[in-house]
């Protein structure tokens, strides 16, 4: 959820100055808002289409309203340049109803028509590392495609300029500490799907580590690969660590709480000379 509510403010703030404007003449664009140095946002070029992305945006949260919104402000107006914003936000509506094909449909369609837009990048790396199993015939392909998307969308956030004056410099640059972390976190499960453990280690300690609000999830990830790895110790301490957050959300402390004792037996079975079994494969791909 908290991805979600982050990816909505980046859009809002960077769709802001065109929905935020000073209101022209009745049928008349808005005029642009003064920014001073900023760079220029997109903007509506008249006030049918300010009205359309302001529905869009107020659809946030519902869905099947959201993709409508979404329709009517791409088929009314073509040459908006809003076009990627609303091809992602039908992306990330059809997500939340658990649709992950079209999502992943809708996510590059907004990529064709932005290719510096870091937020569909992200979903698509995260979507086809979620979305790839161990035994997929296709599995090297997938995960090859996942991690390039993941690669560019930190590239270019890493190049990114802040939206627009309304955001503080202290909030994009926290916003981008979340998004190149969940970055890193899609190249951790890529890396855990190839049993490249060490890889899988180091990627999600950049996730949990360089996020200004890092997600309990990167942490059980993180737990998950000590786990896969051998590193008994460190998977029990970061699965302690999820598991003593007040805050952590009760399934995934479940999840937790599984790798822990996954982690525990087989150390347990190495310290009796025994060969370590593999722990119990847990699904840390949704937590």
């Amino acid at each position: 959820m908290k991805k979600l509510i982050l990816a909505g403010i980046v859009l809002v703030l960077a769709g802001a100055p065109g929905l935020m404007a000073q209101k022209g003449k009745k049928g008349e664009a808005a005029a642009p808002a003064a920014q001073g140095d900023q760079p220029r946002g997109p903007m509506p070029k008249s006030k049918g289409e300010q009205d359309a992305l302001v529905a869009m945006f107020n659809a946030q949260g519902k869905p099947d309203d959201l993709i409508a919104a979404a329709e009517n402000l791409l088929s009314k107006y073509a040459d908006t340049e809003f076009k990627d914003t609303a091809l992602f936000f039908e992306a990330t509506a059809y997500r939340q109803k658990g649709d992950r094909d079209k999502a992943q449909v809708f996510a590059e369609r907004a990529l064709t028509a932005n290719p510096k837009n870091f937020q569909a990048s992200l979903m698509l790396g995260e979507l086809i590392a979620q979305g790839t199993r161990e035994n997929d015939l296709d599995r090297d392909d997938k995960l090859a495609k996942a991690d390039k998307y993941s690669n560019d969308a930190i590239t270019t956030l890493n190049a990114a300029a802040k939206p627009n004056a309304q955001m503080s410099d202290q909030q994009w640059e926290d916003a981008k500490k979340d998004l190149i972390a969940e970055a890193h976190d899609s190249l951790g499960m890529s890396a855990l799907l190839r049993k490249k453990y060490d890889v899988a280690i180091n990627e999600f300690k950049m996730s949990v580590d360089g996020a200004a609000h890092p997600e309990p999830a990167f942490q059980v990830r993180l737990a998950s690969a000590y786990s896969s790895a051998g590193k008994y110790d460190e998977a029990i301490a970061a699965a302690d660590k999820v598991m003593n957050d007040a805050q952590t959300p009760t399934q995934i402390k479940q999840v937790a709480q599984s790798i822990r004792a996954g982690a525990t037996v087989a150390k347990q079975k190495a310290a009796g000379g025994a060969s370590a079994a593999a722990p119990p494969q847990v699904d840390i791909k949704k937590q």
